[in-house]
């Protein structure tokens, strides 16, 4: 009985799913008394990311957060993924290889575009 049963831990142990929690390797934040703030950090599983913010003066009666940042990973299909970013009065904005773009504008439309730019403006009726 008692080897039935020190299989049956065995066995559970081998078939539970090993601890594939990341751990911190490096971690850094920092707030000033201006309310500008920084963090980063850095994960065993390979993920990394940082930000930097601070209130920016943008002319209306408050300033406005403007932060700024990055992070990086590997996706699950091995391809490495880099995204930078900027948040403010503009909206977030951010740039990376992965993230679609919009198709070219066909030359037809480009040159009648630049035809409308151009042609002198039409009489009102």
């Amino acid at each position: 009985m008692k080897s039935i049963v020190l299989f049956a831990l065995v066995a559970v142990a081998v078939a539970a799913p090993q601890d594939q929690t990341a751990q911190i390797l490096k971690q850094d934040s920092q707030i000033g008394p201006d309310g500008s703030y920084q963090w980063a950090y850095e994960t065993s599983n390979g993920i990394a990311a940082a930000e930097q913010g601070a209130l920016k003066n943008i002319g209306a009666e408050e300033p406005a957060l403007e932060a700024q940042g990055q992070f990086s990973y590997t996706s699950i299909d091995g391809t490495p993924v880099q995204l930078s970013y900027i948040a403010n009065e503009n909206g977030f904005q951010p740039q990376g290889a992965h993230l679609p773009t919009p198709p070219p504008i066909p030359e037809a439309i480009q040159r009648a575009l630049a035809y409308l730019a151009t042609a002198p403006p039409q009489p009102e009726n």
